[in-house]
């Protein structure tokens, strides 16, 4: 007959093996899933200007203030798929896309995908949330530049663009220039990124 001192040995070893693999699972899609979920063939109709990144790279940790004026960073979104667009209300391209970002971001959930609409505005800035009223953008936060830095971190040199991050903070790849986002080309290429096929 086994000891029982030797059968609780033998459980809490099995429990412990347990408890090892199940710390190695994932708990959100893996970013090379996320990658392979945004190929080529998704850049289409709408979003024929968008140009996959390659190779991977990692985006800056990007420094941002919160409409309130409280510092963010892209790290503070990590786990979500996110488009940052830079735009500003002086740059016509830009204003005539933000209605377009407002409803594609009502048809994800903010839960794992999230649009950072971060306002260049400078000495502008209080024209932005007149702006957002004005224009019933009702889905998107309002986030503003920190130091005037966004276009030199991101590598940007034209306004609007839109860079789309997976949620390990990986950049999939760039619009430059305005978009019709929420057209089902632009639907299919956010929900590849988010591992729901296109």
């Amino acid at each position: 007959m086994a000891h029982p001192a030797r059968h609780f040995l033998t459980g809490r070893r099995r429990l412990l093996a347990l408890a090892a693999a199940a710390s190695t699972v994932p708990l959100v899609a893996p970013p090379a899933r996320a990658r392979a979920e945004v190929s080529a063939k998704l850049a289409r109709g709408a979003m024929a200007r968008f140009k996959i990144t390659s190779p991977v790279r990692p985006v800056p940790n990007l420094e941002f203030l919160d409409a309130d004026d409280r510092p963010m960073r892209l790290s503070d979104l990590a786990g979500k798929v996110r488009l940052i667009n830079l735009w500003a209300t002086w740059c016509a391209p830009c204003v005539s896309e933000m209605p377009s970002l407002d409803r594609l971001q009502s048809m994800l959930p903010r839960s794992r995908f999230v649009i950072l609409p971060i306002s260049l505005d400078g000495p502008s800035k209080p024209k932005v949330a007149p702006f957002y009223r004005d224009q019933n953008l009702d889905h998107l936060g309002i986030f503003y530049d920190k130091g005037k830095k966004a276009m030199s971190t991101l590598g940007v040199t034209l306004l609007p663009t839109s860079i789309l991050v997976d949620p390990a903070g990986r950049e999939l790849g760039r619009i430059e220039g305005d978009a019709d986002w929420d057209t089902p080309e632009g639907v299919a290429l956010m929900k590849a990124a988010l591992g729901n096929g296109g």
